[in-house]
């Protein structure tokens, strides 16, 4: 039956198409302007149900909360609640280093994020908070305006201290009457990075909530999981190397610009002379801590219920081991100093330093709700929900917008914290709210007590949180010898990311793997096919053995849409597999025959030639024989033909019809059909249709043949 139908004949084809059964339907087309119309009635009607709707839908909580099931529940979410709120106490007060803001800043971001996400977001299990990433990001726009702004970059610079008073005592502030962003009245460096950063994280919160509201989730389609890992390896390296000179306790100038690795690398082996013994020795003791701790967690974590809380306890024996043993004071190491407690009043962010940082924020919002919505999807996929990207957009984007009237900088979904959110029993987002609580209890009461914990101790907590980003390097063989072309641009994306800079690699990535993109379309497999034995079905003679040519036909596969830009590689590749270049054979024969007429009339002139001279001039002037007359284009591949491939295969058409060589399509898809037809490709009213094209390469070989068969009977 099915060799029946893949032999059917192209009339019967044709003639099955026009039955009322399986006859193409017709789309009624509908103006823009009625869409537009239709939509906005739509959005514009004000019912009950429709405002309640609408309120639901941006609040997801109203609609899971009251169906949630406690006795099922309750346990899971306070559980991984307390765990990922002990794991965001240290991350925050080390993630700040990077900001380049005062730890209560990153406590202040982790509280708020949560009771946010709580509020809006749709996935169960997303962890949201510091991410290291964007506190990379914003640290780095953070400098930047603080050199423009004529500070000091100096971290110990006890002189220049918080602006924002809780208790109303303002002596210990260094002020300078400042201009630059619309800061005019006196304001400290602490105060003015903090300026900064609000006005970032409420643009990039706005970004999110615009394309949110313009569905403009597709963007990031064009962030693959190749350039998403390789910018997280580059910004890991990127992050290392700032985290070094608190290691060893050093003094260096902050780099800016492009190249801040190799910059950084250089002052640290120019001044490695001045490290600090006591912060090495910490730093070596620490890093040891927690990289067995975690190895044995990787190793163990069947068994374990809930992770180990290794960076609370480092964090907790460092702060009384520095406290007591007064390295601050005998030593000279430094210390994360006053952690005040309770909150400041809001504050509107700085609208005047907007424009400063406008195109600052676009990468921090792309690379934001990237990372959110891929992991809020990944992780309903696992548990078997829905998420809903667009709600999850305006979520982030909310949960950086209302937060920078709290003075918090940008955040996101964060892989490890999600992770570990989901191995401790995540049921909720009631675990959120268990989390914020955890980090309120630190802001109102245990914060005081980190006032001598080392900032090496938090330097390793982030280096050794950067192991499983490191480890991506560990994969680079098995991902070559998975996807060449997904290695490369990996490879790319890290090497731009950490050597140029981290919002220029995610460019450059994005651009490179695009680009990757076209080079595969402009240069694609071509392939000759052969016929299996016995079958109806046709495959590449390279990879395939024992495949029948099909007499007197080549058979040419082209593996990807024909556009203008591979429309000459078409042409080439086609007329290298089959032989022929069918313009120049028509040059060839035409020469031939001028010649022969020449010959003719020097003959009839009463040239006189010898008889072996003139044998050898005809065989000379006659033209070579192809060993073919069909040529099929397996269409199968070809998803789409833009103007200048329509006019292609037309001059291939022409071409080779002048060589008396038919050219025959196969498995064409609806669109390519119609584009044909709007190009005349079949003639008027497609008359030649049935003669042109075919359901399938067998079907598209049976005619060849049949035609051969008539034409032989001919007298």
């Amino acid at each position: 039956m099915l060799v029946s139908t893949l032999t059917r004949s192209n009339a019967e084809f044709n003639a099955l198409l026009t039955e009322p059964s399986c006859c193409r339907k017709v789309h009624i087309q509908i103006s823009g302007r009625q869409i537009i119309q239709t939509k906005l009635r739509k959005s514009c009607s004000c019912t009950t149900k429709r405002l309640k709707n609408v309120v639901m839908d941006f609040f997801p909580v109203l609609r899971w909360l009251p169906k949630y099931h406690c006795r099922e529940y309750i346990w899971g979410d306070v559980m991984s609640g307390v765990v990922i709120g002990i794991i965001l106490v240290p991350q925050a007060i080390a993630y700040s280093l990077l900001a380049g803001l005062k730890p209560i800043y990153s406590l202040y971001t982790s509280f708020f994020a949560n009771i946010i996400y709580f509020l809006m977001g749709t996935s169960r299990h997303v962890s949201v908070g510091i991410f290291s990433l964007l506190s990379l990001m914003v640290g780095q726009v953070v400098d930047r305006e603080l050199l423009l702004a004529g500070f000091d970059l100096n971290d110990d610079d006890d002189a220049i201290s918080n602006s924002y008073e809780w208790n109303g005592n303002n002596s210990n502030v260094t002020a300078f009457n400042l201009t630059l962003g619309g800061l005019s009245a006196e304001c400290g460096k602490d105060c003015y990075a903090i300026g900064v950063a609000t006005a970032l994280t409420f643009l990039a919160g706005f970004y999110q909530v615009l394309m949110g509201v313009f569905r403009l989730g597709f963007v990031s389609m064009y962030l693959s999981e190749s350039v998403l890992d390789g910018f997280a390896t580059g910004a890991s390296l990127t992050i290392l190397t700032a985290q070094v000179k608190y290691l060893i306790g050093i003094k260096i100038p902050r780099s800016q610009g492009h190249g801040i690795l190799l910059t950084t690398w250089i002052n640290i082996f120019r001044n490695i002379s001045q490290a600090n013994q006591c912060d090495v020795i910490t730093s070596v003791v620490c890093i040891a801590v927690l990289v067995a701790a975690k190895e044995l967690g990787d190793r163990y974590k069947q068994k374990l219920k809930i992770p180990l809380p290794t960076e609370l306890v480092v964090i907790v024996v460092a702060t009384l081991v520095s406290h007591y043993g007064k390295l601050n004071e005998v030593y000279a190491s430094s210390v994360s100093g006053a952690i005040p407690t309770g909150f400041i009043p809001p504050q509107l962010p700085n609208f005047n330093m907007m424009h400063r940082v406008a195109l600052d924020a676009v990468p921090l919002a792309i690379v934001g709700f990237a990372f959110t919505i891929s992991l809020s999807e990944m992780f309903a996929k696992k548990y078997a929900y829905t998420v809903r990207a667009n709600q999850e957009m305006f979520a982030i984007g909310f949960c950086n917008i209302i937060p920078s009237f709290f003075h918090c900088f940008a955040t996101s979904a964060a892989l490890a914290k999600t992770l570990v959110k989901s191995s401790t029993g995540c049921q909720t987002q009631v675990s959120s709210v268990i989390s914020a609580v955890v980090v309120l209890l630190v802001l109102l009461f245990l914060a005081p007590l980190f006032y001598s914990l080392q900032k090496c101790v938090l330097a390793c907590i982030i280096i050794v949180s950067l192991r499983g980003a490191l480890r991506k390097f560990r994969d680079v063989p098995q991902r070559y010898h998975m996807n060449k072309v997904d290695t490369l641009v990996w490879c790319v994306t890290v090497f731009s990311s950490a050597l140029i800079s981290t919002e220029m690699g995610l460019l450059i990535g994005v651009l490179f793997s695009m680009l990757c993109i076209v080079v595969r379309t402009q240069r694609p497999r071509t392939a000759l096919l052969g016929q299996i034995q016995s079958t109806a079905f046709y495959e590449d003679d390279w990879e395939y053995e024992s495949l029948c040519p099909v007499p007197n036909a080549k058979i040419f596969r082209f593996e990807a849409p024909l556009y203008y830009a591979n429309k000459d590689f078409f042409l080439k590749s086609l007329y290298r597999m089959t032989g022929l270049d069918p313009t120049l054979e028509a040059a060839k024969r035409k020469k031939n025959e001028k010649k022969q007429k020449e010959h003719l009339k020097e003959g009839n002139r009463g040239t006189i030639v010898k008889g072996s001279d003139q044998a050898d001039t005809a065989l000379h002037l006659v033209p070579k024989q192809v060993d073919f007359q069909t040529i099929i284009i397996d269409c199968s591949s070809v998803t789409f033909l833009d103007t200048a491939g329509i006019i292609t295969l037309k001059e291939i058409l022409k071409d080779y019809n002048e060589l008396k060589i038919t050219v025959l399509l196969a498995c064409c898809n609806p669109s390519v059909i119609d584009s044909l037809k709007r190009g005349d490709y079949f003639g008027k009213d497609c008359k030649k249709m049935h003669e042109l094209l075919f359901y399938s390469i067998h079907g598209a070989v049976q005619f060849a043949r049949d035609r051969k068969l008539l034409a032989s009977c001919l007298p």
